[in-house]
């Protein structure tokens, strides 16, 4: 005799593939993991505490990325799902600044203006005061289209600097600039390119002396380091890799506290690596994490944007922000 129970069972089998298969779609958005702390290095204690807690700031994004903390408490988080750059407050509630085309990385400039990369755009462009349009600083290199604007950063000497990857080239777009690029912008509008033999450069961040600039490389998964001096780049070499097995997350978002340690998303969570290139530890996630950023008065507060969520850690490192009013200490 058929069990009458054998269709439900089917349906909730179906059901349940139907939610992996989504789950699947949206790079594994839903939490899979326990947050932990694992560290390396006993040094990885100086900049957490064994009993910090992983806390979430706000969720119901598509899939979020290039953070910003504001004085005020609230982040700006780029939606790239949704094609939405938001305004997270401290209650959990998120307002919508500006319909964008696939927005990813920010940052401010010199002068405090809102920075952002525009992968659909295939541009850099600086929002208005009022935040309801925007102005486009480069979009062209040697009169070929940039093709996915990911990350940008404030360097040292006042420029902006960005990496170009085809991770977002728009589908069935050509690709006119035949490398991937990391370039700089001067505020007179020119456009230098500084390295183009990278296979997806991704996250970019400067130490906070300013003497070096750090670049991971999404496909390959590692970082590279860069002597830096007066708008230049030069001595390129092999900084870490970020390989694990059986583990979801690459080479992404980078930033670095005070001390010149970096942080960098990768297999599992965040990677934490000395300036000398030793691993201290690692930040375990729910979900996996595209970018981060300091924020708090002190500073010493990591926010991290995750897919659908944006977290946030207590540190006991202060973090650097090249665009901090008041300066950082460095």
């Amino acid at each position: 005799m058929r069990s009458p129970l054998k269709p439900f069972a089917l349906i909730a089998a179906a059901l349940l593939s139907l939610l992996l298969a989504a789950s699947h779609s949206v790079g594994q958005q839903i939490p899979t993991r326990a947050f932990a702390l694992q560290a390396d290095s006993p040094a990885f204690w100086n900049l957490f505490d064994k009993k910090a807690q992983l806390t979430t700031v706000g969720s119901g994004f598509g899939f979020t990325e290039g953070p910003i903390w504001e004085p005020s408490g609230s982040i700006i988080v780029s939606d790239e799902e949704t094609n939405e750059l938001c305004r997270l407050y401290s209650d959990g509630h998120h307002d919508v600044i500006l319909k964008l085309g696939d927005p990813d990385g920010n940052t401010r400039d010199a002068q405090g203006r809102l920075i952002v990369t525009a992968s659909i755009l295939g541009a850099i462009i600086r929002l208005t005061p009022d935040e309801k349009s925007y102005v486009v600083l480069a979009d062209r290199y040697q009169g070929m289209r940039l093709n996915s604007p990911n990350d940008v950063t404030l360097g040292p000497d006042g420029a902006l600097y960005f990496t170009d990857p085809t991770l977002d080239l728009v589908k069935g777009e050509k690709q006119e600039t035949p490398f991937q690029g990391v370039y700089r912008l001067a505020s007179d509008g020119k456009l230098t390119l500084l390295v183009r033999d990278l296979a997806q450069p991704n996250g970019l961040v400067f130490s906070p002396d300013g003497h070096t600039l750090y670049v991971d490389d999404t496909e390959k998964r590692n970082i590279w380091r860069y002597d830096f001096s007066h708008g230049t780049v030069s001595n390129g070499r092999l900084f870490a890799e970020e390989k694990m097995e059986g583990e979801h997350g690459v080479p992404d978002g980078m930033k670095v506290d005070r001390s010149g340690n970096l942080y960098v998303t990768g297999p599992g969570g965040i990677w934490v690596w000395s300036s000398k290139g030793e691993r201290l530890g690692r930040i375990i996630l729910p979900t996996i994490p595209a970018n981060h950023t300091w924020g708090g008065k002190d500073r010493a507060t990591l926010f991290i944007t995750a897919g659908h969520y944006v977290y946030s850690i207590k540190t006991k490192a202060a973090g650097y922000l090249p665009y901090a009013d008041p300066k950082e200490k460095k």
